[in-house]
């Protein structure tokens, strides 16, 4: 982003390769269209700069800035246990970069780099359903069927006996619904009584229908974020009356549940190994170029779903 709204590519010198890093080449990355749409339209908070800053960033949030976090390459040189392989790092959109080895996580062999940008949307929705904790059978609607909206209900809809209902403001999602195992409903049509409501629509409808899905003493988890954007939602009624509850959940820590058990690699790992089901790949919205990168990133960042930039030849 050389400013807000408008992305450019600079060529960079890469540093020298150090003892313990490697140098990867870049096959796919992924765009984060929830948060990296706020970044390049500058809607990060000041006070939320050093919170939101990404492990290989650089620049800041008024631009020029290098943001991304969902790179899948291939080692070129490093320790010889990586060479050759096929990695996830944490790396915003560039062709080739030096990294620590310690950054990157091998890809296993059973999923496609393509398909493994898809590392962090999974992961979230791992960390979501840790902090939900849903139960066998459960009822559980997801308010919007963006990429992590989607990411849950296909983790979800895998709960022996849960019945999951995707709900959107878009009647074309009803066929991503079938393919990853979902019911589907339009907001006024949505099932009620939900023993648990996953809300990542990003607006104040949403979470306000959310609430009015929950049955008694339920809960919305909400994974919306919204950086500089206020939300106003209803909270009178019998919002009281029937203890509901809107609970947050973000990637950033490990779910409170599961904190003292698994580490952040430990996580990312388990998303990595769950992406080797194809049904993933109904996540994946569009592919771009990366040299159309600049270009597309409005378009891209007030799409829904995942977005992959191709960087050249897969070797899988």
């Amino acid at each position: 982003m050389a400013e807000p709204g408008r992305g450019e590519l600079r060529e960079v010198d890469l540093p020298p390769r150090g003892p313990g890093e490697v140098l990867v080449r870049t096959l796919h990355s992924g765009v984060s269209r929830g948060t990296e749409g706020l970044v390049f339209r500058g809607g990060v908070p000041p006070d939320q700069h050093e919170r939101m800053r990404a492990p290989f960033q650089e620049g800041s949030f008024d631009g020029p800035l290098k943001y991304g976090y969902l790179n899948v390459g291939l080692v070129e040189e490093g320790p010889d246990r990586l060479v050759g392989r096929v990695v996830f790092c944490l790396y915003p959109h560039q062709t080739r970069y030096v990294v620590p080895a310690e950054s990157v996580t091998p890809v296993p062999e059973g999923v496609p780099p393509g398909r493994a940008v898809l590392a962090g949307t999974v992961e979230t929705a791992v960390n979501a359903l840790w902090d939900a904790a849903p139960l066998l059978g459960d009822r559980i609607s997801v308010v919007g069927a963006g990429q992590v909206g989607c990411g849950v209900a296909v983790l979800a809809a895998r709960i022996p006996g849960t019945r999951v209902e995707l709900v959107d403001v878009d009647p074309a999602r009803a066929a991503i619904a079938e393919r990853i195992g979902a019911d589907f409903a339009s907001p006024a049509e949505a099932s009620g009584e939900r023993d648990l409501v996953v809300h990542t629509s990003g607006t104040g409808a949403g979470l306000s229908r959310s609430l009015e899905l929950l049955a008694d003493e339920a809960t919305v988890l909400e994974l919306s974020w919204y950086g500089d954007r206020t939300v106003e939602v209803g909270l009178g009624g019998d919002f009281h009356s029937r203890r509901l509850s809107v609970r947050s959940s973000q990637v950033g820590a490990v779910a409170p549940a599961r904190r003292g058990r698994r580490s952040h690699a430990d996580r990312l790992a388990l998303a990595l190994d769950l992406l080797a089901d194809p049904v993933f790949d109904a996540l994946i919205g569009r592919e771009v170029r990366f040299e159309e990168l600049p270009q597309e990133m409005s378009r891209i960042a007030s799409g829904a779903l995942a977005v992959r930039v191709d960087y050249g030849e897969d070797p899988r």
